[in-house]
């Protein structure tokens, strides 16, 4: 094997470098499946990595299995007394990690963080094996023990090498970066705030640690010098105070720096970032420094097509764009964490994020997805506690989320949910909790906030049926903090001219046109109901899920490769997005049709109405609700052309009546 540090190695000897070094160590790993009879045959690859993308391509099936993951380091003969951690930013979902032969630790929980250290099993001045064992099968002790989504499995997120030196802000503390802000009391012209910071060290029973605040601006604004006492488990506090502060807001996301160095920054330095802001729920709705929002948020699940897990930030930066382009304010984890790449944009352009523990049911009656044992607990609270260190300081994480429509059948499971509740509330007590429900009862009165499922006009009963629905959970409880969610399947490889009936959708016949209809039902109910504190659409992708009958969950308002957007998409971007007008005609995916009447049906967020003409003759179109307008039937023969014209936008479709072959002679 290459040596593969030694380059690195030569600018740490040469220069004069910090304490503390961080290597990438994603590339030259070797993969073979547990079952493989010889790792001979491993194939090389490079983090980060998924093994079911054969799945994906269609070329193979899903695994759920057990592989190894080896690759060799070079440790010099310099870093003796030093010491060394290796971080893995996420792999699923069990990880096991030897060096040397030697059983270093485990995690349990697939969308993490964690870090081991790995000192006392390395030989210096040598080359030293690393093995990392990974499991992505179901148990009943890791959640989730039940999803929709896939679980790749593999190594999916990058790895790095900590070198250090004996005493070291620690890299161990829930797989945090050791520093945590707690925001204490926030107003228009002063933070009060401490700086709790963890360290862990060899032999010292306490250290100086100088910490510095720089604003927005990149002006220093504070610093100051503290001793502090060193003991396991616990942090260094270091109030702050800082006046006339610049306040995180959605449309204003200042940031802070804080660095927290160790002796003269000469043994240690860590920087983190974080805004300040107050977070207030109440039945009036969600407030973010004094200021109500009102969140349009949309869930954002953990894959693509051809990349199923394994995404870089360049795919993070498209899915942003397009979550702005529709003029959303807020993300929703589902089930759990994505990378900190998405948090730290979502911080910087003023995303609000919501993010899941991965206590959730998936729609199986089948499913098992919570387990009355201790294991089962624990591993629930591990998580959840590694959820909120981890994401701590983002300014744009604003709410935790405890479980996913979960039921009360079997076991009990609300002490269970009250007990990750308080959990979460003990541990940040400036955010609020939230659960998404399709269920009545008391599980519903457990979260801060609550977020609604819904289903009326696909299930069962009609759309409007949202309306009664609404209104009697506004008169009877009143006093909750509600948002309500919704979304349905809809392919833009199946068109229809049919409407959408409920209670008789065959999941393998999902038309385009009943997941639009279905938006615009709720869409016309909800975008004006100030009552509820948000509206979340599910999804604003399609996901991978070998639950479905070809693969992929079609909820999406944009497909599995993230490249179409189904009609609904524009729907939203005309209602939401108020920086860039939308002028969309539906339904052009279905550009041959049988009869010769048609209606048109216009997107339009333009404060002119739109004109239209089918084939050069002026058509009148009509608003039926908010930026929905549509025609009359209209006569159209053979090839007809439609154009759309709103202030200088203007949009156009081709529609061919009859059999396209009998047109052409």
């Amino acid at each position: 094997m290459k040596r593969i540090l030694i380059a690195l190695i030569s600018v740490l000897i040469c220069a004069s470098a910090q304490a503390r070094e961080v290597f990438s160590l994603n590339d030259d790993w070797q993969f073979f499946y547990k079952l493989d009879t010889s790792s001979d045959n491993a194939r090389r690859i490079s983090l980060p990595h998924t093994w079911n993308l054969d799945a994906l391509a269609g070329q193979g099936s899903y695994h759920q299995t057990t592989a190894n993951y080896s690759r060799n380091i070079f440790v010099p003969e310099e870093w003796q007394g030093k010491r060394l951690f290796i971080k893995f930013h996420g792999v699923q979902s069990v990880a096991d990690l030897f060096v040397n032969g030697h059983h270093v630790g485990e995690h349990r929980g697939g969308w993490t963080a964690f870090t081991f250290e790995i000192t006392k099993h390395l030989e210096y001045g040598k080359d030293n094996s690393l093995v990392v064992v990974v499991s992505n099968a179901y148990q009943n002790d890791v959640l989730p023990t039940s999803s929709e989504e896939n679980l790749y499995g593999g190594i999916y997120r990058d790895v790095e090498l900590i070198v250090t030196e004996a005493t070291t802000i620690s890299p161990l503390h829930y797989g945090s970066d050791g520093i945590l802000v707690h925001q204490n009391n926030i107003t228009d012209t002063s933070v009060e705030a401490t700086v709790a910071v963890y360290v862990t060290t060899l032999s010292e029973k306490a250290c100086d640690l100088a910490l510095t605040v720089r604003a927005p601006t990149g002006d220093v604004v504070l610093s100051r010098y503290v001793k502090g006492r060193i003991e396991a488990g616990k942090p260094i506090n270091i109030p702050i105070t800082l006046e006339e502060p610049l306040l995180w807001y959605p449309n204003e996301p200042n940031l802070y720096t804080i660095t927290v160095g160790i002796g003269t920054h000469e043994e240690d330095e860590v920087s983190v970032t974080t805004g300040f802001r107050r977070i207030e729920a109440s039945a009036e709705g969600l407030k973010i420094n004094g200021e109500r929002i009102a969140v349009r948020g949309v869930a954002l699940h953990h894959d693509r097509a051809a990349i199923g897990s394994a995404l870089r930030t360049r795919h993070y930066e498209e899915d942003l764009e397009q979550i702005r382009d529709i003029g959303a304010n807020a993300i929703r984890s589902v089930t759990a964490p994505h990378a900190q790449y998405l948090y730290d944009r979502c911080d910087e352009t003023g995303m609000l994020a919501w993010i899941d523990t991965p206590f959730s049911r998936a729609p199986y009656l089948s499913d098992v997805f919570y387990y009355a044992t201790d294991k089962f607990r624990d591993n629930g609270l591990q998580q959840l506690r590694e959820i909120i260190t981890q994401n701590y300081n983002h300014p744009s994480v604003v709410m935790w989320g405890i479980y996913s429509l979960i039921w009360m059948r079997g076991d009990n499971v609300i002490d269970y949910v009250r007990t990750l509740n308080s959990t979460a509330k003990s541990m940040d007590a400036t955010r609020p909790t939230v659960a998404c429900s399709n269920q009545d009862g008391d599980i519903n009165f457990i979260t801060d906030l609550i977020v609604w499922q819904q289903s009326l006009g696909w299930e069962r009963g009609v759309i409007d049926d949202v309306k009664v629905w609404s209104d009697k959970l506004h008169a009877e409880w009143s006093h909750l903090c509600s948002a309500v969610a919704y979304g349905e399947g809809g392919s833009i490889d199946q068109q229809t001219k049919e409407p959408l009936q409920s209670g008789q959708i065959d999941m393998r016949w999902l038309p385009e046109q009943w997941h639009t209809a279905l938006h615009e039902g709720y869409a016309k109910i909800l975008e004006t109901d100030e009552k509820f504190w948000g509206v979340w659409i599910n999804n604003m992708y399609e996901f991978g899920s070998v639950r479905h009958n070809d693969g992929i969950s079609r909820t999406g308002l944009i497909t599995f490769d993230h490249k179409d957007k189904k009609d609904a998409y524009y729907l939203y971007r005309a209602l939401w997005n108020k920086q860039s007008p939308t002028l969309h005609i539906t339904e052009k995916r279905r550009n041959i049709r049988q009869d010769s009447m048609q209606s048109v049906k216009v997107y339009s967020s333009l404060e002119e109405a739109p004109t239209m003409t089918v084939n050069k003759e002026p058509v009148e179109l009509k608003e039926v609700a908010p930026c929905i307008y549509e025609s009359e039937a209209v006569p159209m023969t053979r090839r007809t052309q439609i154009v759309v014209k709103a202030g200088e936008q203007q949009d156009s479709a081709t529609i061919t009546i009859g059999n396209a072959l009998a047109q052409s002679r």
